[in-house]
């Protein structure tokens, strides 16, 4: 990798402690509505179904509406708790309001943006909603290290879909031999990235078995050990 000058990361489950976040969001929802449930019993729940329904949104199956309402219905199902679209719309807007709020980052994630600042160019790809990415970035106090950043929505495609790589690139004048993508997604940051001739590093963070010949770092701080 000594021919790397730009490098690309995701951010929610990347840099930012999403899952952190979120039961802080949802902590506080639960005490504006009213919702007398188990906070830890939810996200036990919650955080699968929420995986499966990005999946299925990178791949244009749902639109963003049926994401945002159906994670959430399918959520409360089990508890007996059930919405109608106009009241799950309520509650998913509060959550997006909610989930910058608390800016948690992976243990190590400043100190690794200062060295990697001094010698690289760094720059963000997101699947993540436009109207909060930007502020998970300021109001955890990163955004100054990143050069540009690229959204899902900004590209009208998401992860793994080559545009939204090409765009990246091309917004931060860089070449894909020349630049790394850092995400935890295997399908969407890793197999995405490869395909454009990007390099790639996979942040482990799920455990997933992924083949033994590409890059892997389980603790985000190891990610020193390659460049």
């Amino acid at each position: 990798m000594n021919d790397i000058t730009d490098i690309f990361f995701d951010l929610d489950h990347t840099l930012w402690d999403f899952d952190r976040n979120s039961k802080l969001a949802f902590h506080r929802i639960f005490q504006k509505h009213g919702i007398n449930l188990s906070l830890e019993a939810f996200m036990e729940v919650y955080e699968p179904i929420n995986f499966d329904y990005w999946k299925l949104y990178r791949e244009e199956r749902i639109t963003k509406t049926e994401l945002r309402r159906r994670r959430f219905q399918d959520a409360f199902l089990p508890f007996g708790i059930t919405f109608n679209n106009n009241q799950v719309d309520v509650l998913a807007t509060d959550y997006i309001n909610e989930l910058p709020k608390d800016n948690h980052l992976f243990a190590g994630t400043i100190e690794l943006l200062q060295y990697l600042n001094e010698k690289y160019l760094l720059h963000i790809i997101t699947n993540g909603f436009e109207e909060v990415q930007h502020l998970k970035l300021k109001n955890s106090k990163i955004d100054q290290f990143f050069k540009t950043v690229t959204t899902s929505e900004e590209a009208g495609v998401k992860k793994p879909n080559p545009k939204i790589f090409n765009l990246a690139l091309e917004k931060a004048s860089t070449i894909p031999h020349r630049s790394i993508m850092i995400g935890d997604t295997f399908e969407a940051d890793i197999l995405g990235a490869e395909k454009v001739g990007m390099k790639t590093l996979f942040y482990n963070y799920r455990n997933d078995r992924v083949p033994g010949h590409y890059s892997i770092v389980d603790d985000i701080i190891e990610i020193r050990k390659f460049l």
